[in-house]
């Protein structure tokens, strides 16, 4: 049972590996030529981005000097504020860099439209509609106006707009030191008549980013939580289904991408009509078109001569769970931590962050915390593993009755068994107990696979020597001689020196466990290493460093058991 439960789980990773490889992989690498454009209609009860055509499309500095604009500073975050339909359409992370080089700039989170590639259009504007066409209501062209000069924690700024026939808009933006904008807005009514306007909030980009994960892993494009249920839609799916709507009591939505997210957070009482959509220019390639989520409110009803109010909140930053949470706390936003995709093992996921967090403030040092954290896992499932490592010696002392019970039925596979059964119930051996340890590591080694991708926390953090960043795989590689060769391999050829470490103590662990009778099945357990270096040396460096030090511990932990049992048996 031992030896089927490896090749079941040798066969289940082959086929997930191959599907990984040889269709998901062209499947996204094909998603711009394989869908027609759509258009999405306008209307008094909606908005959609503006595409433009790709010839117009140019540099993100040169676009940004064609519009008046506020700078925003703070501590995390450096842009502007495009006074020219009050957009915020560009932003910098400016503690988040782009690689672990010294000299590597920033990331670009937003950008305005009409910036060329790579850095495309991405921005968050809010809006009103009218319910009457006729009524002059700030849009994407609205010029508004200011006395400030800059927008930072200390300085809200504060934006007017007159639409000439008796409705003036105020607009009140303020920003924390993090991550969170606050848009107050007031629309004060001069007028004879009352009017009734809809609230709008958008946040847009346009094309698929040029550097996704391109990982089925994680959770990148549209997403929102809408009636307390989490919403995501890859930017594929949205592509293929071009819009949809759904009804919501407050909620937030926005875009992410693996470690920053832009989302738009109405009021929590507000009834809702949530969008995501996909759109194109007529004639235009899927490439340049637009990837939107918004919001449009309950209808409000300004009487003449009142007015109304209306506060919105803006996210625009880095995901972390402390961050999300207080946030949550703070404005009521609901499963606001669900921005970061934790996966199916959200319960394990969730802790284990923790955990590592907890550990990288005592230790200093993300790789230390895994070495830890591994350590303390062990100790977590000692009493199962313990019990599974004497089964484990016990199965081994048994290998030469087993080939006895071999060579006197060797044409008799059923007599085999019965009697292999016979003397595991004799000696009160069980084949399943050797299985715990690897049964316990599948989900907590999936747990932990998400927490090193998804998590900005293990993003570039640094091991001992050449990783220089956990997140990514070991940037060695065996087939250039380690660096010797001056020439990159393809994909498929790297690998590093710690997959390799972890393959040749897999192997060592094989020899201390007992070895497959049938012979076809004592291959495929020779080739489980070279399948697990293989596959894992594409993955986060963190993990494999995990591995392989688990699997360390485990010889050691269960040399110490065999030679125990091995001393009361000699007693």
């Amino acid at each position: 049972m031992n030896n089927n439960l490896f090749l079941a789980i040798f066969l289940s990773v082959g086929i997930w590996v191959g599907f990984q490889y040889f269709y998901i992989k062209p499947q996204q690498e094909a998603i711009h030529a394989q869908y027609l454009a759509r258009q999405v209609e306008g209307g008094t009860t909606t908005q959609t981005a503006a595409v433009p055509p790709p010839s117009a499309l140019r540099d993100r500095g040169d676009v940004l000097k064609d519009s008046p604009r506020l700078p925003l500073e703070t501590p995390e975050l450096k842009g502007s504020l495009n006074l020219k339909g009050a957009r915020l359409d560009d932003l910098l992370l400016t503690k988040i860099k782009e690689t672990v080089a010294p000299d590597s700039p920033p990331i670009a989170l937003l950008s305005p439209s009409g910036s060329a590639k790579p850095l495309s259009a991405y921005y968050a504007e809010l809006s009103w509609l009218a319910e009457k066409p006729d009524v002059a209501v700030p849009n994407a062209e609205t010029l508004w106006h200011t006395r400030d000069t800059k927008l930072s924690p200390d300085h809200p700024v504060t934006l007017t707009w007159d639409n000439g026939y008796g409705l003036i808009f105020t607009r009140m933006i303020a920003v924390d030191s993090e991550a969170m904008f606050t848009f107050t807005d007031r629309v004060v009514n001069k007028g004879a008549g009352d009017l009734t306007l809809y609230p709008f909030g958008t946040v847009a980009r346009q094309g698929i980013p040029i550097n996704p994960s391109g990982s089925t892993v994680v959770h990148e494009g549209a997403l929102g939580v809408l009636d307390g249920t989490l919403t995501e839609i890859k930017y594929k799916k949205l592509m293929d289904a071009g819009k949809k709507a759904q009804e919501s009591k407050g909620g937030w939505l926005g875009i992410t991408d693996k470690y920053w997210l832009v989302a738009m957070i109405p009021p929590q009482d507000d009834n809702l009509t949530a969008s995501f959509t996909y759109h194109t220019a007529k004639d235009a390639s899927p490439e340049d078109g637009y990837f939107q989520t918004d919001f449009r409110g309950a209808p409000i009803t300004v009487a003449a001569g009142g007015q109304i109010e209306r506060i919105v909140h803006l996210f625009a930053g880095v995901k972390t769970v402390d961050r999300l949470d207080t946030y949550a706390d703070r404005y009521d936003i609901p499963h606001f931590d669900r921005a970061i995709d934790f996966g199916w093992f959200y319960f394990l996921t969730r802790p284990f962050l923790f955990l590592l967090t907890l550990l990288t403030g005592f230790s200093g040092s993300v790789g230390m915390a895994i070495l830890l954290f591994t350590i303390l896992l062990k100790l977590a499932t000692l009493p199962l593993s313990q019990k599974s490592y004497h089964s484990m010696a016990r199965m081994k002392a048994l290998q030469p009755e087993i080939q006895r019970i071999q060579t006197r039925f060797p044409d008799d596979k059923m007599r085999q068994g019965q009697e292999t059964m016979e003397l595991y119930k004799r000696e009160k051996v069980s084949p399943m107990s050797g299985c715990v340890p690897m049964v316990i590591q599948i989900p907590i080694f999936f747990a932990l696979y998400k927490v090193l991708y998804v998590s900005i926390e293990m993003r570039q953090a640094p091991f001992y020597g050449w990783i220089r960043d956990m997140s990514l795989p070991d940037p060695t590689n065996l087939f250039n001689a380690f660096g010797a060769l001056h020439f990159d391999p393809p994909t498929m050829l790297h690998v590093g020196i710690w997959p390799l470490l972890m393959g040749g103590i897999m192997f060592l662990q094989q020899k201390l466990s007992p070895q497959p009778t049938d012979k076809s099945q004592a291959r495929i357990f020779l080739l489980m290493p070279v399948f697990f270096t293989w596959m894992l040396a594409s993955m986060p460096a963190g993990l494999v460093i995990y591995w392989t030090w688990s699997n360390l511990l485990g010889i050691a932990q269960q040399w110490y058991i065999m030679r125990k049992d091995l001393r009361k048996k000699g007693a």
